[in-house]
């Protein structure tokens, strides 16, 4: 589970009020402390006071820059002119969310001046709205009472977003070996990619997976072993060979990540099989390494490696897999892939499976996979389309995961995803739109965030 979201809270105000209402500067940050507390449970919130010029606003932005926090959410303590601000928001990298609101939710006959003025924030906030948007800058809105709920969770979509996006900033995806030829929907331009979105792709040569597999030790094998005797079922038909050659593939892959600073990766299998110093498929590594927050995508796609990483931020746990075959009688897509999913999103009254498995593609000895099915419940897809031009899409669908019977002769993570537009209505528009053949899934109704991500990339956003 990705931890909480860390935003600063940018609250402003002006030295006008001072002399005609002693104290309020006080009152205001006090106010300020009371929504960051309000909002702790989803997020981590820094507020480091009022910011009264434009110095202080810059300084304040700067210092969020330098912290690496996730987004910048702009709350209105008083009026404020909006040219003090705009250089700074209209500069900065990180997402922003303009909170409409206020300290008091009802305004009643006892109100004085002092208690307009302490209340006067929505007038800050369009001239700073409309400053935003005549600088062109990207922005969430966000108007409610700041006790309610329905203001909470609103933050935590955006906030959940905001991390996705400064995640990808700076997130590096590497591919070993290369992506599978004649495969059109994952291709991607490198220069696009990181340009417009942020991710920086980068090919491996398949032999710093070798090197890296040699230099593995036997305790760290030990421990991938005993891991996986605890939390699972495995199978008594996988000897010791398999298992230890693929607890090496997995730390030695993990190794390469860490060292070269990727958070997502993509394996193909014929670049792992046509090397010669293979003995078995990373199958097992990519669920485990999915469940330990790393993205990946197969067959050397870079937008499903990343996509999945962005999903692990902005939903808490993403799983890799792809729409197999349709099922018109249940009104839904049977979801598997070859054997790389995040057992995370297993049933939670089924104990997760790791099986021997005989797989002739990629030419190479049986890997071990983990076998499971997905928790019934609400869920989306997602699926990252590049166009010409430089230009991306977004295609999401809502929906869940139904219940359904065992199917015994599968040997790979599956599940019946029931659109919320029925099986007919959702691949028409998905095929319409250029949806890709691998997908993310998120556990849960994500949709909304989904479409913030993209507001907050400037990319096109289209549900299904």
């Amino acid at each position: 589970m990705v931890g909480r979201p860390k935003i600063g809270l940018l609250g402003i105000m002006q030295a006008l009020y001072d002399e005609m209402l002693p104290g309020i500067t006080e009152r205001q940050a006090g106010y300020a402390k009371e929504v960051a507390i309000h909002l702790k449970s989803v997020a981590e919130v820094s507020f480091p006071g009022p910011a009264k010029s434009r110095a202080e606003i810059e300084d304040i932005v700067e210092g969020f820059e330098k912290e690496k926090l996730d987004g910048v959410m702009i709350v209105m303590l008083t009026y404020g002119p909006a040219m003090r601000a705009t250089r700074a928001l209209s500069e900065t990298r990180l997402p922003l969310m303009l909170a409409n609101i206020q300290p008091e939710p009802v305004v009643t006959p006892e109100w004085d001046m002092g208690d307009m003025t302490y209340n006067q924030g929505v007038h800050g906030a369009q001239d700073t709205a409309n400053a935003l948007v005549r600088s062109g800058v990207p922005f969430e809105v966000v108007t409610a009472d700041w006790r309610s709920e329905a203001f909470k969770v609103a933050f935590e979509d955006w906030a959940r977003a905001a991390a996705a996006v400064s995640a990808w900033r700076r997130l590096r995806v590497a591919i070993f070996g290369y992506a599978m030829n004649g495969m059109g929907d994952i291709r991607v331009d490198e220069t696009d990619m990181l340009r417009e979105l942020g991710p920086e792709i980068n090919f491996l040569a398949t032999g710093d997976l070798h090197r890296a597999m040699q230099s593995v030790s036997e305790d760290e094998i030990e421990v991938v072993l005993e891991e996986e005797n605890s939390f699972f079922e495995v199978d008594e038909r996988l000897d010791e060979e398999e298992r230890q050659d693929a607890a090496r593939m997995q730390v030695a892959i993990k190794r390469v990540l860490d060292e070269g600073g990727y958070g997502a990766y993509s394996t193909h299998f014929d670049a792992i099989g046509e090397d010669g110093r293979f003995r078995r498929l990373p199958l097992a590594a990519a669920s485990s390494l999915m469940a330990a927050g790393y993205g990946f995508g197969a067959e050397g796609d870079a937008c499903s490696a990343a996509l999945v990483s962005a999903g692990h931020v902005l939903a808490g746990e993403a799983h890799f897999t792809e729409m197999y075959a349709l099922d018109f009688e249940r009104d839904a897509v049977l979801m598997s892939h070859m054997g790389e999913g995040n057992w995370n999103v297993a049933r939670d009254d089924e104990r997760v499976r790791l099986i021997h498995r005989e797989l002739g593609i990629g030419r190479l000895g049986p890997p071990p996979t983990f076998l499971f099915r997905i928790q019934p419940g609400p869920a989306t897809l997602a699926s990252l389309v590049p166009l010409s031009g430089g230009r991306f899409r977004l295609v999401v669908s809502e929906g869940e995961v139904i219940d359904s019977e065992v199917l015994p002769a599968l040997e790979m993570p599956y599940g019946f995803f029931r659109p919320e537009t029925g099986a007919r209505g959702c691949l028409d528009g998905w095929l319409k739109n250029g949806g890709t053949h691998h997908q993310v899934m998120t556990m849960g109704s994500h949709a909304k965030r989904w479409q913030l991500f993209t507001e907050l990339l400037g990319i096109e956003f289209v549900r299904v």
